[in-house]
């Protein structure tokens, strides 16, 4: 294990930066956090966690996949892509990490989705461990150990200084940019920053919660509970749950009329919306409650069915804080659990 002093953050930056970009975690003016490209004078935030996750920089909210020249009767493809650069998310919390992962089950399996393969490997994840979880989370529901981020750097904060260990061979090659910086140590106090993480996260209000009866052979069960109805009733289909989620992963694909051609690109939609999978034939969810069963089925239904056990959520606790009408998926399993 290797450490730095807290003091010394700057020129860990700095050393970083010069040799390929690097996001992380900044307090934004109105007092939320968000990743962004770091420069000479950029603090790093000591949030928990920030508004949205990392997961814009695999995939982004919009981009432009295509574009087809028009002259006449003769139509040009052309690849607009951009060979993605090399670069550093840094602070990554072991959520999004988890995030990340589930993500690569959607878009690399068979044909993989090559603008998010490219991004992924070209970017560098180090984690940043919780020290201080918030009421909010429930990672742990997901076999996710807050204070044992996974990501291809792991960093711990304790006593002043910031612990770093390698975890895969990308992290291996990359921790040798700043090793110069770094001092041999060993884990006592990563150990005991771990075990006063585990205190705080056995106190938390959803320390309990149980996915026991959430499997494959209970889809028929919850997809007919009668408790939708009630659980969907003060659902705004907003979507603003399914915007800040780390796993979501739906997009849409539009075409733009430039005036000399067509741009065509993607971006990310939401179950939660009316016209989501609209096709001539229809709306295949006429109601607000099929929606709503619908984000919530596929987190905990049928994501890991067909997904070796894999849930579509990582219990970051971003829709606990952020739906205005209090709706989400920590109670949509505590009430369907009972069952």
């Amino acid at each position: 294990m290797l450490k730095l002093s807290l003091t010394r953050l700057d020129d860990l930056f700095t050393v970083i930066a010069d040799k390929e970009s690097l996001y992380l975690p900044v307090d934004t003016a109105v007092g939320q956090a968000q990743f962004k490209k770091w420069e000479s004078g950029v603090k790093m935030s000591t949030a928990l966690n920030t508004v949205r996750s990392a997961k814009d920089y695999f995939f982004p909210q919009t981009e432009n996949i295509v574009d087809f020249r028009i002259q006449g009767k003769n139509i040009e493809i052309v690849d607009t892509r951009n060979e993605s650069e090399d670069f550093i998310l840094f602070g990554v919390r072991a959520c999004d990490a988890k995030s990340f992962t589930i993500l690569d089950k959607v878009f690399l399996a068979e044909p993989a989705d090559t603008f998010y393969k490219s991004r992924r490997e070209h970017g560098t994840v180090i984690t940043l461990a919780c020290t201080r979880p918030e009421e909010t989370c429930f990672c742990s529901a997901f076999g996710i150990d807050p204070a044992n981020p996974a990501g291809d750097i792991s960093a711990w904060i304790a006593e002043g200084d910031i612990y770093f260990e390698a975890v895969t061979k990308k992290g291996a090659d990359r921790i040798g940019i700043f090793a110069s910086l770094l001092k041999d140590a060993d884990d006592s106090a990563v150990k005991a920053q771990k075990e006063a993480t585990a205190e705080i996260m056995a106190k938390l209000p959803l320390s309990g919660l149980n996915l026991k009866g959430f499997h494959a052979d209970a889809l028929n069960e919850k997809f007919r509970s009668p408790k939708w109805a009630e659980l969907s009733k003060m659902c705004l289909g907003c979507g603003t749950c399914t915007f800040i989620c780390p796993t979501c992963q739906c997009y849409d694909i539009r075409d733009f009329d430039t005036g000399h051609g067509v741009r065509r690109f993607r971006c990310w939609d939401s179950c939660m919306y009316s016209d989501f999978t609209k096709m001539s034939a229809g709306d295949p969810r006429h109601t607000q409650l099929e929606r709503f069963r619908q984000r919530f089925m596929h987190k905990l239904i049928y994501f890991p069915a067909n997904n070796d056990g894999v849930y579509g959520c990582v219990g970051c606790g971003r829709c606990l804080a952020r739906c205005p009408i209090s709706m989400n998926i920590a109670k949509v399993v505590k009430t369907l659990g009972d069952e």
